[in-house]
């Protein structure tokens, strides 16, 4: 298999290890990543995320990991897969704390409204 390594990046939000567990199942490997240099030599990723979209995309720009995601989606063609606030964060901008995402995946992040009818 292409992808058997898997990295799960971890930028302070998530349950990583639970995610990690998970993964090994299926019979890949999986290990967490913290440093931009392990991302990118990523076979695939996983972005997990629980909480707010501002702080989430706050913690990966003050880590230095965003460069290396978009470098190993975009120009190395790796897989990625988003988790909660990690798939959110692939978009281009999230109205959740007002903040610019990924900008793998054309679209903003809209809180749903309960009366909202359109």
């Amino acid at each position: 298999m292409k992808f058997r390594n898997v990295s799960i990046v971890d930028y302070g939000v998530g349950n990583l290890r639970s995610i990690q567990k998970m993964i090994e199942i299926t019979g890949l490997r999986a290990s967490i990543a913290t440093d931009p240099n392990e991302i990118a030599k990523a076979d695939s990723l996983v972005l997990p995320g629980v909480g707010h979209f501002g702080r989430a995309a706050e913690q990966l720009r003050n880590r230095g990991l965003e460069k290396p995601i978009r470098d190993a989606v975009l120009e190395r063609k790796r897989p990625l897969l988003g988790l909660c606030v990690g798939a959110q964060l692939l978009f281009e901008w999230s109205e959740e704390g007002d903040a610019r995402g990924l900008d793998l995946l054309r679209g903003r992040v809209r809180r749903f409204s309960l009366t909202d009818t359109s």
